[in-house]
């Protein structure tokens, strides 16, 4: 190897070494992501100037257009932020596990119970913090009144909580793993709609047939009597973990009008319509704000907007300079062509679209794995997979549109549900914690959150499946543009 080859690849190296730089931050110091991402942020932009000699104003512009193309996100994420608030304050959430309950259950069909509550919960809340928070105290209980597996109905509702911000239109996880592909929230959620509810369907029916298998008892629970169970030291601490459950575990007790529901259901037609995605977050808040005013859930229209305000905050506070910082990041990583070495690899292993594909989808679940933090991972490997495509890829642009609708597709599910098999995972950490604080009669450890988490797996392994074998031609939507359509570049 000549001197000029060793210095390439040492340059290489260089540019690749930020992305370590993050992971390192997060992982193994464990700094908050908002200190993390400025770090690393400042560090490619030293390492820009050291490699490929940019003006310090040219780097800043870099960073400033990257974020530019994402402003639209930032309307989404605050809505959604603001949404959420409301339909978990309004009754809207309440309402939803109320129905579901009133059924009465067993221990037979608890757990079937918990997946399908937490994945509407989430997907009408748009959190899967706050549908594990609030539904853990919940089913945890009502499975201790039933004489349930334990382990099995935490599996049900951890994966269920998930499931909203794999395909919610208020995730904020949905909304910026679309923004990263360059690809409308709506498309998206078409795109994977019928495999989602696929995967969800397979889950319920997997937790019924075990629970059956396990010979649990037929023993009929209560609702209200499980929160009644909660000892007040229990209350204290979800309150400091998550204070809107406490809102939404009170409203249950209570009970609230069923047509708080209503709104969820608006929400819904107007995707299913393909109304723009703010035009359906504006119908999902109006909507509660009426309901609730109506139902009594809502004191004030002062009240209400007080709401709204919390929403914004804390999409502002967090999660959009959040996405700036890791934007901005991540164009000035694009702007060196950081990430060329990897993508020499892939084209060297893909023999077809599909193939490149898949190895996109490995790259999600590693990015995942190293920064542990699917937020993290959507917006650092979300790039890389992004360019993967534009740069190695010829086609129609509708086609290429579709091949970037399977990434954001990757970056969110395998973030979410992947995050689900990584002990050291923000997901699976507060899953536990908050699991040990509503039901301290069981000491849980990350293992049983993998353990019988159904959902997780189905829709980790069918979706790398389904993309290499070409079996998603079956499934409507979400059919895969192939050769002759595209092709590789040669």
């Amino acid at each position: 190897m000549t001197k000029t080859e060793k210095k390439g690849i040492f340059i290489e190296i260089l540019k690749l070494s930020p992305v370590v730089l993050l992971g390192v931050l997060m992982v193994i110091i464990k700094l908050d992501f908002l200190i993390a991402a400025p770090i690393a942020t400042i560090y490619v932009a030293i390492i820009a100037w050291i490699t490929e000699g940019l003006p310090f104003n040219e780097i800043v512009n870099k960073a400033i257009d990257s974020v530019k193309e994402v402003q639209i996100v930032f309307f989404i994420l605050m809505l959604a932020y603001a949404m959420a608030e409301a339909f978990m304050a309004t009754g809207v959430g309440a309402s939803i596990i109320i129905m579901a309950l009133n059924f009465g259950l067993t221990a037979k069909t608890i757990a079937m119970t918990g997946i399908l509550v937490t994945s509407i919960l989430s997907v009408t809340i748009g959190t899967s913090w706050g549908t594990f928070a609030a539904c853990a105290p919940i089913f945890l209980w009502l499975n201790h009144i039933v004489g349930g597996n334990v382990v099995l109905t935490l599996g049900a509702i951890a994966g269920g909580a998930c499931f909203g911000d794999n395909i919610g239109l208020i995730s904020d996880t949905t909304v910026v793993s679309s923004g990263m592909q360059k690809v409308e929230v709506i498309h998206r959620v078409r795109h994977q709609g019928v495999w989602s509810l696929a995967c969800l369907v397979v889950g319920v029916i997997s937790f019924y047939l075990v629970s059956v298998a396990m010979g649990l008892p037929d023993v009929v629970g209560n609702a209200k009597d499980a929160i009644n169970e909660i000892p007040k030291d229990v209350w204290i601490a979800l309150a400091k973990e998550r204070e809107s459950a406490i809102i939404l575990l009170e409203q249950v007790k209570k009970g609230v009008p069923l047509f708080m529901g209503l709104p969820l259901i608006f929400v819904f037609i107007s995707a299913i319509k393909g109304l723009p995605t703010l035009l359906c977050l504006f119908i999902g808040i109006i909507s509660s704000l009426i309901f609730g005013l109506f139902a009594g859930t809502v004191p004030s229209v002062r009240n209400f907007l007080d709401l709204m305000y919390s929403g914004f905050s804390g999409a502002g506070g967090s999660v959009i300079v959040m996405m700036m910082w890791i934007t901005a990041f991540g164009g000035i990583m694009g702007s060196i062509n950081a990430f060329e070495p990897l993508s020499r690899v892939v084209r060297k292993l893909s023999k077809n679209i599909r193939q490149l594909m898949f190895y996109n989808g490995i790259f999600t679940i590693l990015g995942n794995v190293a920064l542990a933090d699917e937020m993290a991972q959507i917006v650092t490997i979300g790039p890389i997979i992004k360019n993967l495509v534009d740069e190695n890829v010829e086609g129609f642009e509708e086609d290429k549109y579709n091949l970037r609708l399977r990434n954001a597709c990757f970056s969110n599910s395998m973030g979410v549900f992947g995050s689900q098999f990584i002990p050291w995972h923000t997901y699976t950490v507060f899953f536990v914690g908050i699991a040990n604080v509503v039901y301290p009669l069981y000491n849980f450890v990350p293992s049983d959150i993998i353990k019988y988490n159904f959902l997780a797996i189905i829709t980790v392994f069918s979706l790398l499946i389904l993309t290499l074998t070409g079996w998603d031609r079956f499934i409507p939507l979400f059919k895969l543009s192939t050769e002759p359509d595209v092709r590789l570049k040669k």
